[in-house]
């Protein structure tokens, strides 16, 4: 139990503590008082922790950043190429095998860092084909002209007209293109045209491409047809089309072809084509080879419009565009008939006394044609008669007059000094025009026969120097006797004893005038 003090007890010890003994001894300091104890926050080592994390990614980052600097500059900095060069890429190839192919062909220098940019695939997957580089290209121009593919384009052609099988031939011929075509696709379904291509292109994709532009083109088409065209669907229209297409090559032509047989169809009259014939004997092979016979013309094939009634079953080709369009809008014609008229394109006709008379015409040019391959100098095709079978003997060294010269000129040439009346290459065979007669006047393509006239009567006129051949005809003077021309006996006569600078042999030299 504690003892219980007084005041003055208390003050007692109070005055002993400063007494003069006292106060010469030193006091002891009292202790310094304890440090308060801290109190330990909670999640001060996940602080540290976040902070050493936030030192290291800075670190990390301030080398990235130098290190992405340096890439940069290195891929941006020009390339050892010398010149512009192609390179092709095949398919299958890996990022190491194109870095080893474009350092051979000296494109990169450092294949390494190439293959460590295109596995970043910043710039995308490296794709094949051939490609074109640029002198000096960079690393970064090298890489992102594969990765966004960006090929040589080259141009492919497929005419109008041919078949499916004969433009299958022709793309396995193409040897940019890779691989086989499945099978022979549909007569028609092929748009013609020019189709730009990378080098590498398959073959059935190209085929796709075809046939995905004919029906988009074919749509088109159809819907601006005319109205009262005679064909129900756009198959229809096709194989209209593709009888056109095969029918004339000229463009000027094609709108009034397909008039005949769109006429033709509305009279309920057979279309007689010929390529129809052929299809129907060769399929889709295109070429007969050979002229049409009699026999071909009554073959009984599904394709053969001499013996079918309306269209084909199909196309017999793929036609342009240019042919669709002629026959979903044709000329409005009253024609029926069309053959060839010697210059390349169709004469027309709409009824068949016409068209007999053009198809005369033609046979006469067609034999002036072979006649004129087997005689090197005679008269042009298409400006001759038929020669007759047996003509009439004429005596060699006759003198020839102008219209020797007039089949060589056309209907609209004029007769020249030059063509001196001399003997031409014509007099005294079939093809000279003297020897029979067949003039028609309704005709810019036949000669001119002087009617009862003998080749030494006709050899007395007189032309001016520049004459129309129709001039020729109507404006004869009367003829002289004898056998001679108008300068015979004058100073100008090129066969007098007083001129002899004229050259029998040579039809371009002009006699000299004294």
């Amino acid at each position: 139990m504690a003892e219980n003090t007084s005041p003055d007890t208390d003050a007692k010890q109070r005055r002993s503590l400063f007494s003069g003994r006292d106060k010469l001894k030193p006091v002891k300091a009292p202790p310094p008082p304890e440090k308060p104890r801290r109190r330990k926050e909670r999640g001060g080592g996940l602080v540290g922790v976040l902070s050493a994390v936030l030192t290291v990614g800075v670190i990390i980052l301030v080398a990235a950043t130098m290190g992405v600097g340096y890439t940069k500059r290195l891929a941006n900095a020009s390339g050892p190429l010398q010149s512009d060069r192609s390179v092709v890429i095949e398919r299958g190839m890996g990022t190491e095998e194109i870095s080893d192919l474009l350092q051979r062909e000296g494109v990169i220098a450092s294949p390494g860092m190439f293959q460590l940019m295109a596995v970043s695939k910043l710039y995308g997957n490296l794709k094949a084909g051939e490609f074109l580089f640029k002198r000096e290209a960079s690393l970064a121009d090298v890489i992102d002209t594969i990765a966004n593919g960006r090929a040589i384009e080259h141009s492919i052609t497929i005419p109008e007209g041919l078949t499916s099988e004969q433009i299958v031939q022709r793309l396995n011929e193409n040897e940019m293109l890779v691989g086989t075509i499945a099978g022979i696709p549909v007569e028609g379904s092929i748009l013609p045209d020019t189709y730009k291509i990378a080098r590498g292109t398959s073959r059935d994709s190209l085929i796709a491409r075809m046939q995905r532009d004919q029906k988009r083109v074919l749509t088109e088409i159809w819907n601006k047809r005319s109205k009262d065209l005679p064909v129900r669907t756009p198959a229809d229209l096709v194989t209209l089309a593709s009888v056109v297409e095969k029918e004339t090559g000229r463009h000027d032509e094609r709108t009034r072809v397909a008039s005949v047989f769109v006429n033709r169809l509305q009279k309920n009259m057979r279309l007689q084509s010929d390529p129809t014939i052929i299809y129907g004997l060769v399929g889709g092979k295109g070429s007969l080879g050979r002229g049409i016979t009699q026999a071909d013309i009554q073959s009984q094939t599904p394709y053969n419009t001499y013996v079918i009634n309306g269209l084909p079953p199909g196309p017999i080709a793929n036609p342009g565009r240019a042919s669709m369009e002629a026959a979903a809008n044709p000329t409005r014609t009253r024609d029926l008939f069309f053959v060839a008229d010697g210059t390349g394109g169709p004469a027309f006709a709409e009824t068949l006394e016409q068209h007999n008379r053009n198809v005369a015409r033609w046979r006469q040019i067609e034999a002036a044609a072979k006649a004129g391959a087997a005689a090197p100098g005679t008269v042009a095709p298409g400006f001759a008669p038929l020669p007759p079978a047996n003509p009439p003997a004429v005596p060699p060294g006759t003198r020839g007059d102008a219209s020797d010269y007039m089949p060589q000129m056309g209907a609209t040439a004029v007769l020249d000094e030059k063509f001196a009346p001399a003997r031409d290459a014509s007099e005294g065979t079939v093809h000279d025009p003297l020897a029979y007669k067949s003039f028609d006047l309704n005709s810019a393509h036949s000669i001119p026969e002087m009617q009862n006239r003998t080749r030494a009567e006709t050899a007395q006129f007189g032309f001016p120097k520049r004459l129309s051949m129709s001039d020729a005809v109507a404006e004869k003077p009367a003829p002289r006797k004898g056998i001679g021309d108008a300068s015979e006996g004058t100073r100008v006569d090129p066969l007098s004893k007083t001129n002899r600078a004229f050259d029998l042999n040579s039809a371009k030299t002009v006699p000299t005038l004294r």
